[in-house]
């Protein structure tokens, strides 16, 4: 069983990765690269030069991320590294034998489905454990040596490019350069978080017997219990009363519906809520898929 579970994984990284490729190519060829359109992260920086010395993209590919495919082995691992450099190779192959016809010279419509198809690749090729973009390593590099945030270095950085591609062609061309960015940035999450992003949801309330039991039945959601105090008023400080702190993952499609179950049981419940990047295991419900 394991052996099968192991094979199926792996099939799926490679279905992940061939198709991130193929989308990831389709963009370039398709919308950016023949509109002389700039990107941000390693792509837009790989635009930039092309655009700048009319080096031949796939070169400039592999050029650009050689350094960054480096710093992965030391940030994430050798084979991590060992699998970008690959997929990298591949992408530039793409781009060098795969004829995609150009789909529109619109500079709107490219800077939207030439982001989308872009962060389409990408992140298809991040759930496959690959990086067609160096530009997050370059990030956790720079996060060990300074004290900025991955998003304000990487910002930093796109800054950077967006600047040099206002003063070296024009201002719109930065500008919807930076449109690119964030629709292909704004993909890549929905493709690595999914549709069905979790939310982590914390509630202290005196009827939390009734709350639990409506979580578990009626959301078919696992939850965690937390042993803690409520109380603690100004004006009754000394007073407090042992509760079950409740603690759920529900998708943030649920999040109203469960706020609203919450306050018809308790009006004065406390609810606050956090957003989680990955879950794994426990008892989370099933994605359905039509058949």
């Amino acid at each position: 069983m394991e052996h099968n579970s192991s094979v199926y994984r792996h099939f799926q990284d490679l279905l992940y990765a061939i198709s991130g490729i193929l989308f990831a190519t389709f963009a370039l060829k398709s919308f950016l690269v023949p509109n002389h359109f700039i990107d941000g992260g390693v792509t837009g920086i790989s635009l930039f030069l092309h655009e700048v010395f009319h080096i031949n993209i796939a070169a400039v590919i592999i050029f650009t991320n050689l350094p960054f495919i480096i710093m992965g082995v030391i940030q994430v691992n050798k084979w991590f590294a060992i699998k970008s450099f690959v997929c990298i190779s591949l992408f530039a192959i793409c781009l060098l034998y795969i004829p995609f016809p150009i789909i529109t010279n619109d500079n709107l419509l490219i800077s939207i489905f030439g982001g989308f198809f872009l962060g389409l690749g990408i992140g298809l090729a991040m759930r496959a454990g690959f990086a067609l973009d160096g530009i997050e390593v370059l990030a956790l590099y720079t996060l060990k040596k300074t004290s900025f945030k991955i998003s304000e270095i990487i910002l930093g950085i796109n800054v950077v490019i967006f600047i040099l591609a206002a003063f070296h062609f024009q201002l719109s061309i930065a500008l919807y350069a930076m449109l690119t960015y964030f629709v292909a940035t704004r993909t890549i999450d929905y493709v690595i978080e999914g549709l069905e992003e979790y939310t982590g949801v914390t509630i202290i309330s005196g009827h939390s017997e009734i709350i639990k039991e409506k979580l578990v039945k009626d959301f078919g959601r696992g939850i965690t219990i937390y042993k803690g105090e409520r109380g603690f008023l100004k004006e009754s400080f000394e007073t407090s009363n042992d509760c079950d702190i409740i603690f759920a993952v529900v998708t943030r499609f649920e999040v109203r519906r469960m706020r609203i179950m919450v306050q018809e049981i308790d009006s004065k419940a406390f609810v606050f809520t956090n957003a989680i990047r990955e879950v794994a295991g426990g008892v989370l419900k099933k994605k359905h898929h039509n058949h």
